[in-house]
């Protein structure tokens, strides 16, 4: 009864502190607004401009926190983040690409920064399995090495872009990199939110494996592990995952390496349990974020990795000091 108890406090605290968000910013619109019928600018700007907003912070926080705690097991580096393979500068090349070339392309409503920073992405995840395969499984060092070799090109090639830039086109580009949250309607949100569900029950089914991994790969084959095969799906369905948020949102930094980190000290490193909370405390942590980003400077809006690495820098320094002084 306590630990149902203890769900339910748990449960109602993440709505509140995901709701409180909606009523933050310009505007002072309470609790009325959702209840008073027929149709007005404050629910317009509630219900269309805040909530989805709200809720595609919250899928890209759960996104970016929940392939980090998986990367941080198979790459067995607690140090790795959803952009180690170098997704994020595949996709942050597309979109230079895209803003730089001019294109106006539109395809189910995503801009052409967005359908060129996902054909990145996902050249980017083909490239990296190509280098990458072996025989019985995955190497996670070669995976390590293929990723910041690919990512320190394809940065290169980005300065190269940006040098040949205009004055407009610099500040297009350096503005998407810091990236932004700024969405108006359910498209975005509802297209993450379709990539996110399989991945999350896939690694939730698998946590058990990853439980196992924790001991090494042999010790995990000879428990009945098929590790490559685990590998395999984990690295691309998180990679498209990642590819997609990238896409739809720019690189923000620090979710997904700080976030499954200090849920795995606060609460131990079995993934039943990791990959739910990490889910969870990635995207809370992302939607305060955004509502400081948004508010900050109000009416002008800071983006949103500014606020993440702000946060998340010396906070992280802090739990290595503290995990180093035990």
């Amino acid at each position: 009864m306590k630990s149902f108890l203890k769900y339910i406090f748990l449960l109602a605290l993440f709505v509140l502190l995901l709701g409180i968000p909606l009523f933050i910013g310009q505007g002072k619109y309470g609790i009325g607004v959702l209840l008073k019928p027929g149709p007005s600018l404050a629910r317009e700007i509630v219900f269309n401009i805040r909530l989805p907003r709200i809720i595609f912070a919250l899928l890209v926080g759960a996104s970016l926190s929940l392939v980090g705690a998986a990367f941080q097991v198979l790459l067995r580096n607690e140090l790795a983040t959803p952009y180690t393979l170098g997704i994020s500068s595949g996709g942050a090349l597309g979109a230079v690409i895209a803003i730089k070339t001019g294109l106006d392309i539109t395809v189910l409503g995503f801009s052409t920064s967005v359908l060129f920073s996902i054909v990145g992405s996902v050249l980017t995840i083909g490239l990296i399995f190509f280098i990458a395969r072996e025989r019985y499984e995955i190497s996670a060092f070669t995976l390590l090495l293929a990723g910041v070799t690919i990512g320190l090109f394809f940065s290169a090639m980005i300065l190269f872009i940006h040098y040949l830039a205009d004055f407009t086109e610099t500040y297009r580009m350096i503005r998407w990199l810091m990236g932004a949250l700024d969405v108006v309607g359910w498209r975005y949100p509802v297209t993450v939110l379709f990539v996110f569900v399989p991945v999350f029950v896939y690694l939730l089914l698998n946590a058990p494996a990853f439980n196992l991994l924790l001991s090494g790969s042999e010790l995990a084959r000879a428990r009945g592990v098929e590790v490559r095969r685990l590998q395999k799906w984990t690295f691309l369905l998180s990679s498209v995952l990642v590819g997609t948020c990238v896409a739809m949102a720019g690189p923000i930094g620090f979710v997904g390496l700080i976030i499954p980190h200090v849920v795995r000290l606060l609460i131990g490193p079995d993934h039943r349990r990791l990959f739910p909370v990490s889910v969870l405390s990635g995207g809370l942590f992302l939607v305060w974020a955004d509502t400081i980003a948004r508010t900050v400077i109000a009416p002008a809006e800071l983006p949103v990795g500014i606020i993440t690495s702000l946060i998340g820098g010396p906070f992280f320094i802090y739990l290595l000091v503290r995990d180093k002084r035990k």
